[in-house]
């Protein structure tokens, strides 16, 4: 006879405990990596006077068919989307930029001194195949200026994710930029790039001829190797740039350069998503020695977006460029550093009570050591003493403090050096004093 179903039409034998495909939980040492990751783009992007920002992971999901374009991947393959039961659409979002444009008007930012400078990072969904270093849940740090056409804005944000890169330990990087035009200009190099592609239709890939009707300028982005030939040889973007075009770009390469920034143009760089005008760039480091595939791993990418505003309804212009740090192929790269955040110190001392008398005033002294600020490790659910003294040394910390019955009555703690195995009986009056003395 079949389980009785519960009232959401589910048995237990529906449970799986397991997380979903291409998600994960961050659990201890993992969660502190991306949390020291956040931490120091947060730190870099404060220090050049960036705001923070956190939108909602939901999102009206024609927010997304409007900002990052109908024929995209994101759109046609990725969103994941939900109906309300109040008969709402919603989105989980696939990117930052298009909900921080949103909240840019919704907040009447546009109102405050231009540029609105702004940093966000967290969780990203994209219902994609699985590939090294990236995840349906995908977590991002992102930065945004928005409400400035300079082309300072473009070389600081490269300047900025190349710094947080670096710090980050992976100093071997790779840029590439480009210029797609804008409204003016694009439209014809375009038409010449339809064209071309055209007479080569049957040598292309099915996704590109897919492309080819409905967004051509992903033609560029496919990385079948059966279109590589055709892509060297298809006609440049550079040559087509209008006047005002060509001089922002100029200005750009400037830019990187006096900051001595290596770069190269990558003429096929195009980014996938149509809110995209004049500049964008990507940061990747060399594969792996013994890669299977031995390309690039692409770790950020971003570009400037002076129409997003637009598309999104509004009846100004807003100019505004950006960038995106993929933090799981960050923190997945050879050589990257273990960024612990602040918060986050390695124990200095292990915490031993023995008996229910210490066990009742072990929280008491954790508080004492709390306040000095010493970081420690402690094993309260533990009895014996070889069992505490056992997991100090696995761990490696210093010091231990042990609080046992005579220590209790005497307002006192025993601190145990446990490379010397010398010990001290201090008094817990004079314990905040002496914790300064020790040597890590």
């Amino acid at each position: 006879m079949p389980k009785k179903p519960t009232e959401k039409g589910m048995g237990k034998e529906d449970i799986k405990l397991q997380t979903p495909k291409g998600m994960r939980d961050l659990i201890g040492e993992e969660y502190y990596r991306y949390q020291g990751f956040f931490e120091k783009a947060s730190e870099v992007a404060i220090y050049y006077g960036f705001q923070p920002i956190e939108t909602p992971i939901l999102e009206s999901e024609g927010l997304f068919y409007h900002s990052v374009g109908a024929h995209t991947d994101i759109i046609e393959k990725e969103l994941y989307t939900l109906r309300t039961k109040g008969g709402d659409r919603l989105a989980l979002r696939p990117e930052g930029t298009a909900p921080i444009m949103r909240a840019y008007f919704e907040h009447g930012l546009q109102s405050q001194p231009q540029p609105v400078m702004l940093y966000y990072h967290g969780p990203f969904f994209r219902h994609d195949s699985p590939q090294k270093g990236r995840y349906r849940e995908l977590r991002q740090f992102g930065l945004e200026v928005i409400g400035s056409s300079k082309s300072i804005t473009d070389a600081l944000v490269i300047r900025l994710v190349n710094t947080i890169l670096t710090e980050a330990g992976l100093p071997d990087l790779t840029i590439e930029i480009n210029s797609i035009g804008d409204r003016d200009c694009r439209p014809i190099w375009k038409r010449e790039l339809v064209n071309y592609y055209r007479k080569h239709a049957k040598e292309i890939c099915a996704d590109c001829r897919e492309r080819l009707k409905d967004n051509p300028l992903r033609l560029l982005d496919c990385k079948n190797p059966k279109c590589q030939t055709l892509k060297i040889a298809a006609p440049s973007v550079i040559s087509y740039l209008c006047t005002g075009c060509k001089q922002h770009f100029k200005e750009v390469l400037e830019c990187l350069e006096a900051m001595n920034i290596t770069y190269t143009i990558n003429n096929n760089l195009v980014r996938g998503l149509d809110y995209y005008s004049r500049t964008v760039f990507e940061i990747s480091m060399a594969p792996a020695e013994g890669e299977a595939d031995g390309l690039p791993l692409a770790l950020a990418g971003g570009g400037r977006y002076d129409y997003l505003s637009r598309a999104l309804g509004s009846k100004k212009q807003v100019p505004a460029v950006g960038v995106a740090i993929g933090a799981d192929r960050v923190l997945a790269a050879p050589g990257v550093a273990n960024l612990l955040p602040r918060l986050i110190k390695k124990p200095k001392i292990f915490f031993i009570q023995l008996g229910t008398e210490a066990k009742m005033k072990s929280l008491s002294i954790i508080e004492i050591l709390r306040h000095t600020k010493t970081p420690i490790a402690h094993s309260l659910s533990k009895d014996s003493l070889s069992a505490q003294l056992g997991i100090a040394e696995k761990v490696n910390i210093p010091y231990a403090m042990i609080l046992g019955q005579k220590e209790v009555i005497d307002n006192t703690v025993i601190i145990r050096d446990m490379r010397s195995r010398a010990q001290n009986v201090v008094k817990l009056d004079e314990l905040a004093n002496y914790l300064k003395t020790l040597k890590a």
